[in-house]
């Protein structure tokens, strides 16, 4: 059987090929990792803190995040964990050494909000641990339910400047995949007054807020994914892929 998208060369650009890039192969793809980021560490010691008031939830939000905050969780066992992703969560659970208690379907921060709101009826204290430029929808909808949130930068993240190598991929390339607001953001930052013009053909986002997003850095997307995950991008990309 022929792999549904053998012959398609798929930009990844995050700072990993990770999770995304592993479904890629799967599915016969021929994947070009270019990272658009670098993350550094950001407050540990306000992290640190914060694990000392034993909250009832920890919430990450990606494989960064977890590597920062996860760790604290092995001192803390009675505080509950949520991820917004399962590949985030697999990373927190090695991390922490026990399961994830909550992962949404949709692998995306209003749905998240929505299944611990489902989950929790009564206010809870909730550290949440994320990058600096994330997006306040997790953290905004947590509060507006009632709950007492802490946030923490638990990372920064910053562009990476493509070199000559980067661009030749780029310019190979059949599709591009942004898995978040940010993935098109560091697109915009990194290829300037190129970034438009570097795009491929397909340009699949992973939902709506991300489609929202590449379109108010300057992009076109050409595909939105239907299911708001990693595998709903996968579906989406494949899809296009046979339309072309």
């Amino acid at each position: 059987m022929i792999p549904p998208l053998q012959g398609c060369t798929v930009v990844v650009t995050r700072e990993r090929r990770g999770e995304l890039g592993r479904l890629l192969d799967e599915a016969g793809a021929t994947v070009v990792h270019v990272p658009l980021i670098e993350i550094v560490d950001g407050d540990l010691d306000e992290l640190g803190a914060a694990w000392t008031t034993s909250p009832d939830w920890l919430i990450v939000t990606s494989a960064a995040g977890a590597e920062r905050a996860a760790p604290g969780a092995r001192e803390h066992p009675a505080t509950k964990l949520a991820a917004v992703g399962t590949a985030t969560a697999r990373r927190v659970e090695e991390l922490a050494g026990r399961g994830v208690d909550l992962v949404p379907e949709q692998q995306v921060a209003v749905a998240l909000v929505d299944l611990f709101v489902q989950h929790e009826h009564e206010p809870r204290r909730v550290l949440v641990a994320q990058a600096d430029r994330a997006a306040p929808t997790l953290t905004d909808g947590l509060r507006d339910a009632g709950h007492e949130v802490t946030v923490v930068t638990a990372y920064h993240t910053s562009p990476r400047t493509p070199d000559a190598a980067d661009l030749s991929g780029l310019a190979d390339a059949d599709a591009v995949v942004f898995a978040s607001g940010s993935a098109a953001h560091a697109w915009a930052a990194a290829l300037r007054d190129r970034a438009s013009e570097a795009l491929p053909r397909l340009v699949v986002a992973i939902g709506p807020t991300t489609a929202a997003e590449a379109a108010n850095a300057g992009l076109r997307v050409t595909h939105t994914a239907g299911d708001h995950s990693l595998v709903g991008v996968i579906d989406e990309l494949i899809a296009a892929w046979h339309a072309r």
